[in-house]
């Protein structure tokens, strides 16, 4: 690889700027522990897979098929 190329010098440049980083190692943590929360400990709690428990095992698209054209024909009534 060319230490000259333009991706080199860009990889260069993050690797090098990470490496240096005092603060933002910890406000990355802190990003990255905020993510984790969101997504997967919320998601457990507040969002339940509701076509699963609502559709019968192996028929989810058709679950959902019916639900969007009952919902459509509720909103033009």
């Amino acid at each position: 690889m060319r230490k000259t190329g333009f991706f080199y010098r860009v990889y260069d440049l993050y690797v090098d700027g990470f490496r240096n980083m005092t603060l933002g190692k910890t406000l990355w943590t802190v990003i990255i522990i905020k993510l984790f929360i969101i997504f997967l400990v919320l998601k457990l709690f507040f969002f339940p897979n509701f076509i699963k428990q609502h559709a019968a095992e192996g028929e989810e698209a058709e679950f959902v098929g019916t639900e969007m054209m009952n919902r459509t024909t509720e909103v033009k009534e």
